[in-house]
Parts: structure tokens; C-alpha cells; sequence
């Protein structure tokens, strides 16, 4: 039980590589589609790429969706609209009518003959209206509309909207019929009461014309024709028509909605897991051949892992929601994030299999991936230094403008012509580039949550005020001040070679953060001309040296400096000698073992670790010359470098002989600046 035990905690790393490669491999397969891919890919207007294409079942031709809502306006254009009808009201508004009547007109002596020529007048013009209808509201229909009126026991009748009279019409009605023979006084007392007592008889069966509707609509055709089995589809070369895209679209459609018995089922299931397993089995292979570190580091797999998951999820939401609204989706802020946190290759390589795995989901997924592929590698080429905002602002204004040329590209091509073109999917890429602006809080989120550190936070930890570097320039100034000029030739160095400057330049800063508990140990802060090792042994003496990397390493954790900080502390001196001290000890014991001289390591594992190894040894060894000369500097560089080499102390770096080179070219002439040399010229 032990021996198992102990094995599977040797190898719990890889265990758990294995299990999130499991559980991302299934959580991405239950995103997909459950069904069949169809086999072909085709284009409007674009000739047929594969064999002669022959059906391979009989089924329905589609209508298109524009056709579909062609058809669906004329039925609704087209369809029975029905009101009610209330054949009680006229009898009520007519007697109201005669009460109005005598109220309006009771100032007059007696009931006279002009009176009651009025009143009958008034009465027809009831009469009329009431025979045609009044409308309780103006409806939005057209007048040759047909429409039914309807009690609540049969269909009275079928006539034109155009014949109902509106309310909103009945002054010029009024006025029309009364004629001008009627005084103006008469007409307006008139008028009034048809105000007054008027109302509608017929109001919107809202019901009735619902279902009137829906009947209709029932009997729509959504499909036009059939092709049967074995039927020549299409034929190699010929160029896609409208007919053929129809035939075809509906093959596939009529294939990927097929119902699967459980069989295909398991069958499909089976081949997305192997495809999903596949692709992040590269992305594997790809961490443990040329990102060892990341691979090593299970937090890093994760968090790479969770946001190919977290895109996949996101996309296919969105998809199932409205497909119109995918390319709202900030895919663009994977490689950001990756370039922010690792590197621009990690970066791309990854957005580039996340973008073929979306593939399953979207539709049109090569115009898709094309459009993908491409906007992450302008992600990748012109996102730069992050931190800076403005930078960040720009890049995603030019990763928009690609989105838009891209997908007008597209249209052209798919179209031929301009008309048509909606305006509204540029939005979308406006607003995508928008969202995209969301990277830099998601930085801050993931740096708390993974406990990764980006160029945003090393920014902040480069400011000389911070509460760690104020304590250093304090207790140790002198080491402050060493740390300062390693920094600046880490930096210069970095440059030259194309490593991370602003890593480097956090490490050269913390590096010696260490020698705070004892810094009168040290020479650069002994100012009074006292040494206190010389009240020690040479081993107590190469102790305390060699201790403060142990310390930096404990105050940085206090402090919660990011691991990328503490490799810096961690490896300036590799498994290097105290040599000054070895020697002292070797001269009074032959049998010295050089083991308790050497620091413990571990050596350079990056281009930035080896830098700083470099930088700050001929910082520090820099102050013992004597009246330097480029010569001598040259020499110098050289030398130190060069036992550095000899000693392993950069086998385990990936830095090449050139780049060596270039990085001492660059010392000694920041070098020769500090000690304000020029060259020599022959007498």
C-alpha cells in the first residue's frame, strides 16, 4: 500500500495532467452539437469542389428563410380580419340623439318646422353611419383589406376595411352631409351633439383574426419539390447556382437533423472525443517540447486549459441563442491573456486550436476560423507591452478594422455585390472590440486567482517606492544602489536579445533583497571601514553570504512577490563558490570541502535568470578595478563570463552561444559608460 502510495505521490503531477485532459476533453464534447457534420463544404457561386454528388436518400427541397417570410407577409397581407359587430348601439344612439336633440335646441319657442327638418337630417346621417359601421379605433390596415363582421352568433357579412368609417373622421363627415344650406350656428350645435352621443359599433375580434391567421400560416409550405434517391445533385466543377445551394442546404439540413438511433449516437460522441482529445493532446506535446516550464507548473496547465474551456462555453451559448451575435465574443482576448502571462507563441498557438475546435460549433465555420485565425495574429503582432493603455486601445482598434475588412471580403465574395451588406454585423465587431478592452481587469482577476503575475504587475513592482525596495534603500543602501546598476544592465541586455526587459529588471531590483538581516556582512554597505568577517571563520563568514539567497527568498514570500521574482533570487548565483572565502579556509586546511562554499541553486533555468546571473557578477566584481581601461574591462567581461560557462552554470538555460555574445558586447560598453571610458587610440 505504501509503494503504491508513495508511487502515485511521486507521479501526482502527471495524475493530475491527466485527469483535467480528461475532464476538459468531456466538458468541451458536451458543448458540441450532438448530431452529424455534414461531409461537403460549399459556397454560392463557387464551383463543386468534390465527385459527382448523387442523393443518397429522398428528401424535401427547403425553401429558403427569405422566401419563407415572403410568403408569411402575403398570408398576413392576405388573411381574414374579423370584428365584432353591435347592432344595439344604433337603437341607444339614437335615443340619446332626440334627448340631445331638445337639450341643444330648447332655447327655440316651440318645435318648428327648420327644428325638425334638422332633426331628421341628423337622423339619416345616423342611419348611414351606423349601416357601414364606426370603428371603435383607427386600424393599420389597408382599405381593399377584406374583413368579416361578426355578432356573437354568426358572420354577418364580408366587406372592405376602406368602407368602415373612423371616429377620427366624423367632423368632416358631419359637415359634408349636413351641406351648406344649414346656418353655421345650427351646424355647430349639430356637431356637438353628434360628439356627444356618437359611438362605435365594431371593434377588432382579436381572437378570431389570431386564428384566422395561424390557420393560414398552418397550411404554409416550407418546402418546394423533392429529390429522390440516387438523383444527380450536383456534378464535379459545376458552379453552385441558387438551385443547386438550395438542393444542397437542404441535404444538409435534412442530414444533421436526422434522428440517430443510440448507436450513431455513441458513435458521433466517439469521434468528437477523439478529435477534442486529439487537439489538446497537441497543445501538450507543445508545452512539454518548447514551454517546459509552463508544463511543469499545473497551475499554468489549468488556467491555459480553463480558458479554452471558458471560450468554447461562451461561443456555444451564444450560438444557441442567436448564431448572429458569435462574432460578439472577444475570442481575441485568449491570446492576449496568454501573450500577457507566458509568451506571444504560446499565445497563438493556442487561440489557433481553440478556433478549430469552435469549428464544430458555429456555422459558417471556415469563414469563421478565417476570420479567428487572422485577428489573433494581429492580436499577437501588435499587442505590445500591455501595460501600456494606450497600447492596448490601439491594437484593439486595429484588430476591429481586420474583423471588418475580413468579413467585407467575405460578403463580396459570397454575394458579388455590394447590396445587402448589413451594417449592423459591423456594430458587432465594434462591440467585440469593445469587450475585448476587458482583458485588463480579467488580468488582475486571474493574477489573484492563479497567482500568475503579467507586465501590468511587474510595472507596479519596478516602482523604486515600493514598501520592500524603501526598507532595502534603508537598511542596505548600498545594495539598493548595486541593485539599481544591475537592473539597468539587465535591462540594456534584455533588449538586445529580445527577453522580457521588464521581468528582468523586477528580478535585478529584489534580487539581493536578502542581505537586509545582515547588510554590514556585505561590502558595498560597509561605509565606516569596519568588516565584521573578520571576527569570523571563513565557514561562518560563507555561510552568511550564501544564506541571503535563502533569506531573499523568505522576505519575498512575506511580501507575496509572484514566483517569476523569487526564481531570480532563488538562482543570481547558481551553484556557484564563495571563492574568496574557499580560498581563505583552503589555506589553513588542505582538506576543505568546497561543498560548503557553493551555493545551492538551482542554476539559470531561463534567458533572464542567466542574464541577471551575469550582470550582477560583474556589477559586483567591477568595483575591485583599479584604474580601468577598455582593455581591461574587455578582459574582464570576458573572463567572468566565460568561468561562468565553463562551470554549468547555463547548461540549464535556454540561451544560445550568440546570444552570450551579444550580451557581453552590450556589458562592456554599459561598462565602459559607468566608468566613463573612451577608446583608445594607438600613439
Amino acid at each position: 500500500m505504501n509503494v503504491f502510495y508513495n508511487k502515485w505521490y511521486k507521479n501526482h503531477a502527471l495524475v493530475y495532467k491527466v485527469l483535467l485532459f480528461i475532464v476538459t476533453t468531456l466538458f468541451i464534447v458536451y458543448l458540441f452539437p450532438k448530431t452529424g457534420k455534414f461531409r461537403y463544404s460549399f459556397e454560392k457561386g463557387k464551383p463543386w469542389q468534390s465527385e459527382n454528388l448523387y442523393s443518397p436518400f429522398n428528401f424535401a427541397i427547403k425553401k429558403s428563410k427569405k422566401e419563407i417570410e415572403k410568403e408569411e407577409i402575403e398570408i398576413k397581407s392576405g388573411s381574414l380580419v374579423y370584428f365584432e359587430l353591435n347592432k344595439e348601439v344604433e337603437d341607444e344612439v339614437l335615443s340619446e340623439y332626440l334627448t340631445r336633440f331638445n337639450q341643444v335646441f330648447k332655447d327655440s319657442t316651440d318645435f318648428n318646422i327648420e327644428n325638425l327638418e334638422l332633426y331628421k337630417k341628423g337622423q339619416s346621417i345616423i342611419k348611414n353611419l351606423y349601416s357601414k359601421g364606426i370603428l371603435d379605433s383607427d386600424y393599420d390596415y389597408e382599405d381593399d383589406r377584406a374583413v368579416k363582421l361578426a355578432t356573437a352568433n354568426k358572420v354577418e357579412k364580408e366587406v372592405q376595411y376602406g368602407t368602415l368609417f373612423e371616429l377620427s373622421n366624423l367632423r368632416l363627415r358631419v359637415e359634408a352631409d349636413m351641406g351648406n344650406s344649414i346656418p353655421i350656428n345650427a351646424k355647430k350645435r349639430m356637431i356637438s351633439v353628434f360628439f356627444d352621443v356618437i359611438k362605435p359599433n365594431i371593434k377588432l375580434n382579436e381572437i378570431l383574426t389570431k386564428k384566422a391567421l395561424e390557420e393560414e400560416l398552418s397550411k404554409l409550405s416550407l418546402t418546394r419539390g423533392r429529390v429522390e434517391k440516387d438523383q444527380l445533385i450536383i456534378s464535379k466543377g459545376q458552379v453552385i447556382e441558387e438551385a443547386q445551394y438550395d438542393i444542397l442546404s437542404s441535404l444538409k439540413s435534412e442530414y444533421e437533423s436526422q434522428v440517430w438511433n443510440t448507436a450513431n449516437y455513441n458513435w458521433v460522441l466517439i469521434a468528437y472525443t477523439l478529435l477534442v482529445a486529439l487537439t489538446l493532446l497537441m497543445l501538450l506535446l507543445f508545452l512539454s517540447k518548447y514551454r517546459k516550464e509552463v508544463f511543469l507548473n499545473n497551475t499554468k496547465v489549468t488556467f491555459i486549459f480553463f480558458n479554452i474551456a471558458l471560450m468554447i462555453l461562451i461561443t456555444s451559448l451564444v450560438v444557441n441563442v442567436n448564431s448572429q451575435f458569435i462574432y460578439v465574443v472577444p475570442l481575441c482576448i485568449l491570446p492576449l491573456l496568454l501573450k500577457a502571462f507566458f509568451d506571444a507563441r504560446l499565445g497563438l498557438f493556442t487561440h489557433v486550436l481553440t478556433v478549430l475546435l469552435l469549428g464544430f460549433v458555429v456555422p459558417n465555420s471556415y469563414e469563421y476560423m478565417f476570420l479567428q485565425i487572422i485577428a489573433g495574429m494581429v492580436t499577437i503582432l501588435t499587442v505590445s507591452e500591455l501595460y501600456k493603455r494606450a497600447n492596448l486601445f490601439i491594437s484593439v482598434g486595429q484588430i476591429t478594422f481586420i474583423y471588418i475588412i475580413a468579413y467585407f471580403a467575405f460578403f463580396v465574395i459570397h454575394e458579388g455585390q455590394l447590396t445587402g451588406l448589413k451594417l449592423e454585423t459591423f456594430g458587432l465587431f465594434i462591440l467585440c472590440g469593445l469587450a475585448t478592452l476587458f482583458v485588463q481587469p480579467l488580468i488582475y482577476i486571474y493574477e489573484k486567482i492563479f497567482g500568475l503575475v503579467s507586465d501590468v504587475s511587474l510595472l507596479e513592482l519596478s516602482d523604486t517606492n515600493t514598501k520592500l525596495l524603501k526598507e532595502l534603500s534603508n537598511r542596505a543602501p548600498g545594495t539598493f544602489h548595486h541593485s539599481l546598476n544591475v537592473a539597468n544592465l539587465a535591462e540594456a541586455s534584455a533588449n538586445e536579445i529580445g527577453a522580457n526587459a521588464m521581468l528582468i529588471r523586477v528580478g535585478a531590483l529584489y534580487h539581493d533583497i536578502g542581505k537586509m538581516n545582515n547588510p554590514t556582512y556585505f561590502t558595498e554597505n560597509q561605509s565606516n571601514g569596519i568588516n565584521p568577517h573578520d571576527e569570523l571563520s571563513s565557514r561562518e563568514s560563507a555561510q552568511i553570504i550564501i544564506d541571503h539567497t535563502i533569506n531573499g527568498i523568505e522576505i519575498a514570500k512575506k511580501y507575496n512577490l509572484p514566483d517569476r521574482v523569487i526564481d531570480f533570487i532563488r538562482t543570481h548565483h547558481g551553484t556557484s563558490v564563495v571563492y574568496y572565502f574557499y580560498m581563505k579556509e583552503k589555506a589553513v586546511n588542505e582538506n576543505v570541502d568546497i561543498k560548503d562554499f557553493m551555493y545551492p541553486g538551482p542554476t539559470p533555468f531561463s534567458k533572464e535568470t542567466a542574464i541577471l546571473m551575469m550582470c550582477d557578477s560583474l556589477e559586483a566584481a567591477s568595483k575591485s578595478l583599479k584604474e580601468p581601461t577598455t582593455t581591461k574591462l574587455n578582459e574582464f567581461v570576458e573572463n567572468i563570463i566565460n568561468k561562468q560557462m565553463e562551470s554549468g552554470q547555463f547548461l540549464n538555460a535556454d540561451i544560445t552561444f550568440k546570444e552570450i555574445q551579444s550580451i557581453k558586447k552590450v556589458l562592456k560598453s554599459k561598462l565602459a559608460n559607468i566608468y566613463h571610458l573612451r577608446i583608445e587610440y594607438p600613439e
